[in-house]
């Protein structure tokens, strides 16, 4: 069997016209599970007040990471980004290890694409995928600016349009262009990392499958968890920065 290796996620189904993609079709997935798992870990405690060790798992991870947001934002401003960087770090970090279960990229089927026969893997990372990751790149520079509106208010725009001088005005360029590099950033260190992976993996398990995947899927599991906290951290760091007015920062 040949390798498939494709940077575009692949249509699986259409629903009502609408074309659903592997990448979409398992971002749909671990939304559920995730549903599914918060709801299982928190019941016991709604009904009796009893602590399940899913719940005792989902408290010592959000305990720790809203220390980190804390320590980036301080307290008052934690309360107001932690709800939004979780929830990116509940959905990328299994996001990026789904790419890992068998049969992920190996199990599809084969059909025409673009007037090719090409084989369609019925799931793919989500974070595999550039339009994931784009997404979640915009959706957190839209918040950065509305938190920046928010607590500075029309007074944020000088942070980008300031012409009192030269030099500020040309600073203020520099600022406006580094906010589209941020999605950019964003955009393909998440990406990249994943899609980096899966490609090395799928390399070395068609080379030799037996025995030399395996250190690349530690690797590659570890990989997935720090990409999914360094998006917190950043989303956290990008948050705070937009709530401080331009000559604070200075």
């Amino acid at each position: 069997m040949a390798l498939h290796i494709s940077i575009n996620a692949e249509p699986v189904t259409n629903i009502f016209g609408v074309s659903i993609t592997n990448s979409l079709a398992t971002s749909a997935i671990i939304t559920i599970l995730l549903l599914v798992s918060v709801y299982l870990g928190t019941r016991n405690l709604k009904l009796s007040g009893k602590l399940s060790r899913l719940q005792m798992f989902f408290e010592v991870m959000i305990e720790g990471l809203y220390g980190i947001v804390e320590s980036i934002a301080g307290t008052t401003k934690a309360r107001l980004f932690f709800p939004m960087v979780m929830s990116f770090f509940i959905f990328i970090v299994p996001s990026n290890w789904s790419g890992l279960l068998p049969g992920a990229g190996s199990v599809g089927f084969t059909a025409l694409l673009h007037g090719q026969e090409t084989f369609i893997p019925i799931l793919r990372a989500p974070t595999a995928d550039i339009n994931t990751a784009l997404a979640l790149a915009l959706i957190t520079m839209v918040t950065v600016q509305y938190y920046g509106f928010k607590f500075l208010g029309f007074g944020y725009l000088k942070k980008f349009f300031n012409f009192t001088n030269p030099i500020n005005g040309f600073v203020g360029i520099l600022e406006l262009v580094s906010e589209f590099s941020k999605i950019i950033s964003f955009t393909f260190r998440l990406f990249g990392n994943i899609f980096a992976g899966e490609v090395l993996i799928s390399v070395m398990a068609f080379l030799i499958p037996l025995g030399l995947p395996i250190p690349f899927y530690a690797l590659e599991v570890f990989v997935g968890l720090i990409q999914g906290l360094v998006f917190l951290m950043l989303s956290t760091v990008f948050m705070n920065t937009a709530t401080h007015a331009h000559e604070a920062e200075h």
